[in-house]
């Protein structure tokens, strides 16, 4: 089975989470999680929920920490995503979507009945003439991209939407927390805040819980989206915890930046020491490394020798990857030791030497 490698031991160097930022077990988060849990409370549809509740607090505070006007908090950043192209595309709406895009996003094009006309990785030229062939509609990318570590061109793909009158999506779940001021993300950082129409993210990433938000133009559009998705519909809302949780990783976050800092010096080691070896990280320039291992059965070795050195990353295989384009992903976190990055780095050497640092690549017979 190829996701099923060897048990982790004492002392297992863990890249397999999205624990960037390394607030698993922080008190402050799991002290606000235990009280509200011994609350309890009724579950319902998030669109009963009405005055101070704990739910539309915290939606407020995202959205202005996300210098947003609104925004809606989600059962996960599947459902966001889901949830929001379902409720802004139909049938008559052509969605364009990175190749490399969330899966999520491709299924609430689908959801929606939508015409979906996929683009180059992070090629806006090609994007462009996809829009003036097909009209204008919805365009969906993710700022950092999950398997490669690679970053989308935010400013370039503005100016589509913008020149074609399109709506923007933006996922930023790999950089909210990581990127721009206070970890605020990547669309902030970039002071585009004002022409990305939604961004969504999932809450399970450096915020260390279970939801997920977009962010809204107005307060009317969030009333709507919830009266609108079927996710929002026909699924009961967060429970207390899971609310209680992100309120107060929000804080810690906004507080991080000495881990937002060690996570970047992690990152550029590790990636300059591959590179070094030889290994092809396509356009990784963040917390997500990628180590390519073609053909599964080429992927489970490579998994193996990693496991050997008690290096445990996530492999990633079809459907979360093309065929024979399987890898293993080195997902970074700020309590990594340099000890820890030079036993990465002793371990990719031992592929390197046994399997080589790149897949062979497979030629097509002529036809």
């Amino acid at each position: 089975m190829i996701l099923h490698g060897k048990r982790k031991s004492s002392g297992a160097i863990e890249v397999d989470s999205n624990d960037y930022l390394a607030l698993t077990g922080d008190t402050r988060i799991t002290g606000a999680m235990r009280e509200a849990l011994v609350s309890g409370a009724t579950l319902a549809s998030g669109v009963f929920l009405h005055g101070e509740h704990p739910q539309l607090r915290l939606e407020n505070d995202l959205a202005t920490f996300l210098d947003a006007p609104a925004g809606v908090l989600c059962q996960s950043g599947l459902e966001a995503n889901v949830g929001l192209l379902q409720a802004i595309c139909d049938a008559e709406t052509p969605v364009y979507i990175d190749y490399l895009a969330h899966m999520s996003l491709w299924q609430g094009a689908k959801l929606a009945g939508a015409p979906i006309h996929p683009f180059r990785h992070n090629d806006a030229e090609q994007l462009r003439a996809q829009v003036d062939k097909y009209g204008p509609g919805v365009i969906a990318v993710d700022s950092l991209y999950s398997t490669n570590g690679s970053r989308a061109p935010l400013v370039e793909l503005c100016a589509v939407a913008a020149d074609t009158g399109s709506v923007l999506v933006v996922d930023e779940s790999h950089t909210l927390g990581i990127y721009g001021p206070d970890g605020a993300g990547l669309v902030v950082e970039e002071n585009l805040a004002d022409r990305v129409h939604f961004r969504t993210a999932s809450l399970s990433k450096a915020f260390g819980g279970r939801a997920g938000f977009i962010t809204a133009p107005d307060r009317k559009f969030a009333d709507y989206f919830k009266m609108e998705s079927y996710p929002a519909i026909f699924s009961s809302t967060l429970q207390p915890h899971d609310i209680a949780g992100p309120a107060a990783a929000l804080a810690v976050i906004r507080g991080a930046d000495q881990r937002r800092s060690r996570l970047r010096e992690v990152g550029a080691r590790l990636r300059n020491g591959l590179r070094h070896m030889g290994f092809d990280l396509e356009d990784s320039v963040g917390q997500i490394i990628p180590v390519l291992g073609g053909p599964e059965q080429r992927t489970m070795a490579v998994r193996d020798l990693l496991e050997e050195h008690n290096v445990f990353g996530s492999v990633f295989c079809a459907p979360a990857t093309s065929q024979d384009r399987a890898i293993i992903r080195l997902s970074l976190h700020a309590a990594l030791t340099d000890d820890d990055v030079d036993q990465i780095l002793t371990a990719c050497r031992t592929v390197r030497d046994t399997l080589g640092a790149r897949p062979p690549v497979r030629l097509r017979r002529a036809s």
